[in-house]
Formats: C-alpha cells, structure tokens, sequence
C-alpha cells in the first residue's frame, strides 16, 4: 500500500475502478452475487496496472438467511451495519455491501482522494464517503467512477478550474532537453517530474505552478487514459534535437 500511495492518482484510481468493475461483475455474475469473505489486499494481484482476485476459496454465492433485520448485522473493526431482512427470508445485499465496505476500507479511503485534481475532489469524497455509509450499492458506485473517468479522459474536469497562464511560453518543435531535471510527486520518473496532462494549456499550468520550472517537453508517450507525458524542467540550457518530441521554454515570468 506504500509503494501504491507513490505511484501517480491517475494509476491509483485505475486499481480503484478496475476493483469495482470486478465487484460489479462479482454482484451479478452467473452463479448469483458472490462475496468475497477473506478479503485482503494479499488476495489481489496488479496485472497491466489492474487489480485481479487470485484466491477465490473464501468465495461464497449463500446470502444470509434471516428471520429479522437483527439478523442482517455486518461486524467490521471500525463499524458495523445492519441491513433490511427480505421477505424471503434473505439478507438484502449483503454479499454486495460485505465486498463494497471492504473495497472502502482497504482501497478507497486510501487511494482514491490523494493527490486528485483539485476540482474532481468533491465527487471523489462523495464517493469514498457513500460507500463507507453503505449508502450506494455497487451500481451507483461503478457509475460514478466511471463518471470520473469519463470527466478526467474529456478533459471536462479542467472547465471547472480558472486557467489564466503566468507566463509566455516559446514552442522548439522536434526538441528536447535531456538534463535539467527537478523532482515533484507523484511523478512517473523518479529521477525527474514526469506527469501526465490533457492538454499544452494543463502543461503550462503545471509549470506556471513550480516555481524551478522553466521549460516542458511534450512526449510521444501517453498514459492508459490516453493522456501524454510531460517532462518538467528546470532549465533551458541544453536542447537537443528529438523528432518525436516538443519543448516549451518559458519566455517571462
């Protein structure tokens, strides 16, 4: 969970969607809504920046059988719940609310608001803080994740910020600079600030923003959202030519 806290917001929230898109299948899969009963980090793997389940032998498809709703109560260490008794005489979502607590108490609260763009943060807290409520079920929950990332792959989320640039910037198409690095996190480098942004106008914000920064390169790398990678600098002393890259110099401050 350290190593996961250093890694960019952007490859947090991709374990954080991809374990509630398992969920959401793991509530209405063939068998019925399976619960994961010994769920734990350890029972999870990361493959190509996703979370998998890998022991699935505490896996149960029985929900509980109840007589009233003081049947239906949940025991976690922090809290507990107790949920509505069905007329059939079964524990309504109880599998579904079991995994989503979990998914809260062990990913989310973690993972999911640090470091987020400033203005995505209110819908990310009302996340976290519904489904540590138990107020949403697993399909308002995986809807409103995928609002997020529909919001942060648009590039909707930057509409909400005010963008005025400090500074004048000048464009060195097929340019780079291969020294002059300084280090921010979370960054995609560890030697250097490499972050990824929407657009040029989000890189000059982020530079406008560091005080060492004086310059960016734009890559032809991008991340798993389709966004691109920026290399932040903290001079322009040395370019160089690179066909497959952009530079941007601060030209006044």
């Amino acid at each position: 969970m350290i190593q996961l806290l250093q890694t960019s917001w952007e490859d947090r929230f991709r374990i954080c969607l991809s374990l509630v898109r398992l969920l959401h299948y793991l509530a209405h899969s063939p068998l019925g809504s399976v619960t994961l009963l010994d769920f734990r980090p350890r029972q999870f793997v990361i493959v190509d920046g996703e979370l998998k389940v890998t022991d699935l032998d505490d896996a149960s498809v029985e929900e509980s059988s109840c007589t009233s709703n003081s049947d239906c109560f949940m025991e976690f260490p922090a809290r507990n719940f107790t949920l509505p008794c069905s007329v059939e005489g079964r524990c309504q979502s109880m599998n579904e609310k079991r995994n989503l607590y979990n998914a809260y108490r062990f990913f989310f609260t973690y993972l999911l608001p640090h470091s987020a763009p400033s203005s995505l943060r209110p819908l990310l807290d009302k996340i976290v803080n519904a489904t540590g409520e138990l107020h949403w079920g697993i399909d308002e929950t995986a809807a409103q994740l995928e609002r997020v990332l529909d919001l942060y792959k648009s590039g909707e989320y930057l509409q909400n910020t005010t963008r005025v640039p400090k500074a004048e910037y000048r464009r060195v198409p097929e340019a780079y600079i291969p020294d002059e690095n300084y280090r921010c996190w979370p960054s995609y480098h560890h030697k250097g600030c490499l972050l990824s942004v929407f657009d040029v106008n989000e890189a000059i914000e982020i530079c406008d923003s560091y005080s060492q920064c004086k310059a960016f390169v734009l890559t032809n790398q991008t991340t798993w959202t389709g966004r691109q990678l920026v290399f932040f600098k903290m001079a322009s002393n040395h370019i160089v030519p690179d066909p497959d890259k952009i530079t941007y110099v601060k030209v006044t401050d």
